[in-house]
């Protein structure tokens, strides 16, 4: 045979390729139909990389089953071959959770990993793409290689393909390819998706603990959805298979390419059909996970919905039942700046350091890569720990499962002693998608013109016969504790003197997203009673409505619910999003 020969192909840089929080995200048509937008992408990543380094390596591929993943895939292929790549590890068929994909990273020691991924966004080519780049510790790219990548991707005049290159993404198996000019063959290994990582949990979990409490007499039932992503062969294999789990206890797990016509994305709008099935009453354990298997939701019997803040918390104040930190201790842990604070709380208790992040989990690689945190989390469904460098919505189920399993208690009883102990955070969400691109730019601009007034700080809003006054008022600045870097403009924060939080942010996954969050500590009251205030101060404060002609966020949670918290979480271009959260010592 002969060698497959290596193109050099003339293109132009695109202006909008900047990677936002999770990569770069666009409507599945941007990269299908737009000439050479995905393999100019492609070659701004491998590009990235300095040639010594890339040369001979080895990267990890998968992707979350979305339409174009297979086509993309194969691009992806013949590109790193063409620019000196050595060799890739490829899930079965294609398919790689994220979490897989860091563990694999990590196990293998790859020099990093291309995940095809737009998370909880639609799919179908109708849908949303995207295209994440991880480093050589598991974790999504830093500020610092985001920018390397843009950067090329402006000057971007061609790039390097092997278009005669063929793969069989269904055989598992190792593929030789011989190249032109290339000294070494280029190899590609289709893995199975399950395994390294259903390894590295049997090595951190009490695996026949959590057999016993899906198998033993008083057997847990349990509900999980997997809403037709990545996530389904990963439910059936360990939570079924090897856990010991009923079959029918896991539903849509075949990944589609349009992930069944519904948003994969595990919250209260969108996973309707395990709330329903946990409001019956027949379940005691409910969980729900997005496209790439890196966020979750957890429902306890009769729909008891559990916050991710809490949830966090929660796992925080448990850690001890699992075998993986009874071995290794607790470090510290970390929340972004959109996350209740909860986690601090139970921080304080144990004498631990708590750290405090924008939003995006490359900010928590460099704490755990340094020893500084054991454990972290977000307010939109994603906690991880140090075991990997992503968020990780299997390993948080069985924590949960493992907690459960320990303390003998179902999900609300766990809650309701955690609140007793620790006092309660509440935390809600708005989210106002489709918005003109420059009246978000433009909202953001003077709103933060508005609070950063010397003035401002004196302000007081009454709303019913409570007033709330402005403690400190700024535009939230981090400073990495590891490496002194320091990322500025990450969320307007408007802080009350009775602890009472709103931030409104820039989203990183959408041009022109906008998100608000508002916290505060208060009674134990309903929902729309103990919010209701702060929201009137944030609608005021906006002027949203007015500035958008809006009448109210695109996604609300049925009243009829009477969750404790409220989330309607979102990363589609040009929305503002609002969250609100109070804590009740």
């Amino acid at each position: 045979m002969h060698p497959i020969p290596v193109l050099t192909v003339q293109t132009a840089p695109f202006d909008d390729q900047r990677p936002g929080t999770n990569g770069l995200r666009r409507k599945t048509a941007v990269f299908e139909g737009k000439k050479n937008y995905l393999q100019n992408y492609i070659q701004s990543v491998l590009s990235s990389i300095d040639l010594r380094d890339r040369q001979g390596c080895t990267m990890v591929v998968g992707c979350d089953g979305r339409y174009f993943s297979r086509a993309a895939t194969e691009v992806i292929v013949q590109m790193a071959a063409a620019n000196g790549i050595g060799r890739l590890v490829i899930g079965h068929n294609g398919l790689l959770s994220t979490p897989a994909v860091s563990c694999i990273i990590r196990k293998i020691k790859a020099i990093g990993g291309i995940i095809l991924t737009a998370s909880h966004n639609p799919g179908g080519p109708g849908g949303d793409f995207g295209i994440k780049f991880n480093v050589a510790n598991g974790g999504p790219s830093p500020d610092t290689v985001m920018e390397r990548i843009y950067q090329v991707s402006r000057t971007l005049e061609e790039y390097a393909i092997c278009p005669d290159l063929h793969i069989d993404l269904s055989r598992l198996g190792r593929q030789e390819f011989d190249l032109e000019n290339k000294f070494k063959p280029f190899r590609v290994e289709i893995v199975d998706s399950v395994d390294v990582y259903l390894q590295l949990l049997r090595n951190i979990f009490d695996f026949n603990a959590i057999k016993s409490l899906l198998t033993g007499p008083d057997q847990l039932k349990i509900h999980i959805d997997a809403m037709n992503g990545v996530m389904g062969p990963y439910v059936r294999r360990i939570l079924c298979d090897e856990l010991g789990a009923p079959a029918n206890s896991a539903v849509n797990c075949v990944p589609l390419e349009d992930f069944g016509g519904r948003p994969p994305e595990p919250n209260l709008t969108y996973a309707t059909s395990l709330v329903d099935a946990m409001k019956g009453g027949d379940f005691g354990f409910g969980a729900a996970f997005d496209a790439d298997g890196d966020r979750y939701m957890i429902l306890g019997e009769n729909g008891f919905f559990v916050n991710p803040s809490d949830s966090v918390a929660i796992m925080a104040a448990n850690l001890s039942t699992i075998p993986y930190f009874r071995q290794l201790g607790i470090k510290g842990f970390a929340r972004s700046m959109a996350t209740s604070t909860a986690l601090d709380r139970v921080a304080k208790a144990m004498k631990l350091s708590l750290y405090e992040t924008p939003t995006g989990w490359r900010y928590f690689g460099n704490l755990m890569d340094s020893g500084r945190c054991s454990l972290c989390g977000e307010e939109s469904f994603g906690t991880g720990s140090d075991h990997i460098r992503e968020k990780d919505g299997l390993w948080s189920v069985l924590v949960w499962l493992s907690i459960m399993a320990a303390r003998k208690q179902g999900v609300e009883q766990i809650n309701r002693e955690h609140w007793a102990k620790f006092g309660r955070n509440y935390f809600c969400r708005f989210d106002y998608e489709g918005l003109d691109p420059r009246a978000a730019f433009y909202l953001m601009k003077d709103l933060e013109s508005v609070i950063a007034d010397k003035a401002f700080t004196s302000q007081k809003f009454a709303v019913g016969d409570h007033i709330y006054s402005v403690e400190r008022a700024d535009n939230f600045e981090y400073i990495d504790p590891v490496d002194g870097t320091v990322a500025r403009n990450q969320g307007l924060r408007i802080v009350f003197t009775d602890a009472s939080r709103l931030v409104f942010r820039m989203s990183g996954s959408g041009a022109g997203t906008v998100e608000l969050l508002l916290k505060m500590f208060c009674a134990f009251l309903l929902l729309q009673v103990v919010l209701g205030p702060l929201i009137a101060i944030a609608l005021k404060i906006s002027n949203v409505h007015e500035r958008t002609g809006r009448r109210g966020p695109n996604t609300k949670i049925p009243s009829k619910y009477h969750f404790p918290v409220l989330i309607c979480h979102f990363f589609n271009p040009f929305s503002v999003a609002f969250l609100f959260s109070l804590n009740d010592d």
